[in-house]
């Protein structure tokens, strides 16, 4: 079924031909139409006169009578799948007479996937949310909204006019916080044709949630950090060695050169023969 004209249409005319006064005229719906791919309209063919004759509605698609009175016939219309003329044909006063109804075909949105590049990260980890709303068509009038909660993160509004359906995109990059684990992340799909004759159709993906953790420390950097302070320490171990060493090494030969070097002096005298 059409969301903006099959049902919508038929309470419209049904309401006005109930509540309407002897010499009021009858509801005749708008003769530019917008009808999903596929679906059904609902047309009422009216005359312009109280006593038409011949009133019929020309189309090869399939068509239902649902109620009719003198003036007016009303037609459901199935299984429109491509841009389309209907023509309302009657004679009034001898003269035959026609009203055209233009019907675009439009492919709703009718899923809205979301995903998540990651379905658990880290604090401060970047992340991306894509949201796809396959074969849409027109582009034009549909906005992809992408939402935390009830906040909104991001929010695209397509533009062109193609006929033929297409798949529509919005990527989104951003970093996790803490608060991101405790909401549903999800995805809007509103195609709004109402300046074009259309209505109004709305698609929610369905929620998923990420779990968001806290960093984890990073191991290689902590080795890095332990290996340089032993080298530190082995180094500072060499130096107190060979400092210790050579004081050692001075004890036992005289803290001073000149001493040391007239100690040998006397050794050597003594040691020489008379």
């Amino acid at each position: 079924m059409s969301p903006f004209g099959g049902w919508g249409m038929l309470a419209a005319f049904l309401a006005m031909l109930c509540c309407r006064g002897s010499n009021e005229k009858v509801f005749e719906g708008p003769e530019h139409l917008m009808v999903g791919f596929g679906e059904f309209q609902v047309i009422n063919c009216t005359a312009s006169c109280t006593d038409p004759k011949k009133l019929v509605l020309e189309t090869h698609l399939n068509k239902t009578l649902l109620d009719s009175q003198a003036q007016w016939k009303l037609f459901r219309v199935y299984n429109i799948s491509k841009d389309e003329e209907l023509l309302c044909s009657f004679t009034c006063a001898g003269k035959q007479e026609t009203k055209v109804f233009n019907i675009t075909v439009f492919y709703p949105p009718k899923q809205v996937l979301l995903t998540l590049s990651h379905t658990s990260v880290a604090v401060g980890t970047l992340f991306t949310i894509e949201c796809m709303v396959p074969a849409v068509a027109p582009l034009e009038g549909l906005t992809v909204t992408l939402l935390r909660g009830t906040e909104i993160l991001y929010n695209q509004t397509f533009v062109g006019t193609a006929r033929f359906p297409q798949d529509a995109v919005v990527t989104h990059h951003t970093t996790a916080h803490r608060e991101d684990g405790h909401h549903n992340f999800s995805c809007e799909a509103q195609m709004d044709l109402r300046s074009r004759g259309g209505g109004l159709v709305h698609r929610v993906s369905d929620p998923q949630r990420l779990e968001v953790k806290e960093p984890e420390p990073n191991y290689q950097m902590v080795i890095m950090a332990i290996v340089i302070v032993l080298l530190l320490l082995f180094v500072t171990f060499v130096f107190l060695c060979f400092v210790f060493s050579e004081k050692w090494r001075r004890g036992r030969t005289g803290h001073y050169p000149v001493q040391a070097a007239w100690n040998r002096l006397r050794r050597s005298h003594r040691a020489q023969p008379l």
